[in-house]
């Protein structure tokens, strides 16, 4: 995958992640750029719940937009 299908990937996502999580500004994506650890930070700002619960929504939104993910998202499993 070259680095403009990655970008076109990664817009993709962003538009599934502002779905799940509507709080997120475009800011906030931006400064994201696919890091799954600043998601879950940003999301436990955003809505005010535990790490591990936004951790857990990560998990579960990053195993429901697989396709997605794997694609733009760089992971630190």
């Amino acid at each position: 995958m070259n680095k403009d299908q990655a970008a076109g990937q990664w817009k993709q996502l962003k538009g599934k992640v502002k779905e799940q999580w509507g709080k997120l500004t475009d800011d906030d994506l931006t400064r994201l750029e696919g890091d799954q650890e600043q998601l879950a930070g940003r999301i436990q700002e955003r809505y005010g719940v535990a790490k591990e619960e936004a951790e857990r929504q990560v998990r579960e939104f990053r195993s429901k937009k697989s396709d997605y993910y794997k694609a733009s998202v760089g992971t630190r499993d």
